[in-house]
């Protein structure tokens, strides 16, 4: 990863009219339309869609010149999204709607740790451009003027960011918008102008955020963080007073069809989602940056609340 972005190829652009292009789309069955044991799906029914923007999963060291961004037909990358965030992330929302995830070519995870900050930027703005076209894609094609909700994580949040500000900001769009589940990515409180953060657990037309941590931890980059948005998924308010464990519904860890209820509390603090590990967990011992459990802590939490929000919106605009 020595060379900057101009000296190294990039990979087609995805034709996304091509289903393989999409990591799920409604007319057929894909990770994210899995349920744990004795939980329901709406897929079949939802009059709302959800568009789904995936994290990095282009991890690994590079073996193809495309060392920057990961081509949509690379095999290894594509089974770790759906083997990992459409099971235990994206499918938190099919009980809400009906769930479209294109493939892009994601940034390298090494895109956020380059010192080249313009090598950083043509990489993710690559990825971007993927997102965009796909969405447009979606907009002209699927949508059909059903109800939206967005929902992200990690670089996909950051992808969702400007994907607000592109095309709901100001614009008839928003009024389709249910809400954006934008996580794992700080979120200043006065770089969405245009929209307002959830207040409570039914609002719509707004955006959830959240960074999860141990309790007591702040990371190194704190200062991104400081005056970001922070909604607590166990009581979607940014009230920082400590909600109890017993307030969270059911986690889920590596065993997909095992929901543990009560595993973690949690307490939004200056911009930052404090946690208290269960000392029994050495997967959460041995860390303090819970990143990877963004969705996964709070599963049935997002998964009940992504369904409320989309039943009150239709009440209120579908009449």
């Amino acid at each position: 990863m020595n060379q900057p972005f101009e000296a190294v190829a990039s990979p087609p652009a995805p034709d996304y009219s091509l289903e393989k292009n999409w990591a799920a789309l409604p007319n057929r069955m894909d990770n994210c339309d899995k349920t744990p044991e004795g939980f329901e799906s709406e897929l079949n029914n939802s009059a709302v869609d959800v568009f789904w923007i995936h994290p990095t999963s282009y991890t690994q060291k590079p073996t193809v010149p495309f060392c920057w961004n990961a081509d949509v037909n690379d095999e290894v990358v594509n089974k770790k999204t759906d083997a990992g965030t459409m099971l235990y992330q994206a499918s938190t929302m099919n009980f809400a709607g009906k769930i479209y995830a294109p493939r892009y070519r994601q940034a390298h995870v090494y895109s956020f740790f380059t010192k080249n900050k313009t090598t950083k930027k043509l990489t993710l703005g690559l990825a971007y451009s993927d997102v965009r076209r796909a969405f447009e894609y979606y907009l002209q094609h699927y949508n059909h003027s059903r109800p939206i909700i967005i929902a992200s994580h990690s670089q996909g949040s950051l992808h969702a960011y400007y994907l607000l500000r592109d095309y709901f900001a100001h614009k008839p769009l928003m009024k389709q918008l249910v809400a954006a589940y934008i996580v794992g990515m700080p979120i200043p409180a006065d770089s969405l102008n245009f929209i307002l953060p959830c207040a409570d657990s039914s609002q719509t037309n707004c955006y959830i955020s959240w960074a999860t941590f141990k309790s007591g931890f702040k990371p190194i980059n704190y200062y991104e963080y400081k005056d970001a948005i922070c909604i607590n998924p166990l009581t979607w308010t940014m009230q920082e007073v400590i909600a109890d464990k017993a307030l969270n519904t059911g986690s889920v860890l590596l065993n997909f069809n095992k929901i543990i209820p009560h595993l973690v509390d949690a307490q939004n603090h200056e911009g930052l989602l404090w946690v208290h590990p269960p000392f029994y967990l050495s997967l959460f011992n041995s860390r303090k940056n819970y990143h990877i459990g963004d969705y996964n802590l709070f599963y049935k939490n997002i998964r009940t609340n992504a369904k409320r929000r989309a039943d009150v919106y239709l009440k209120q605009f579908q009449k």
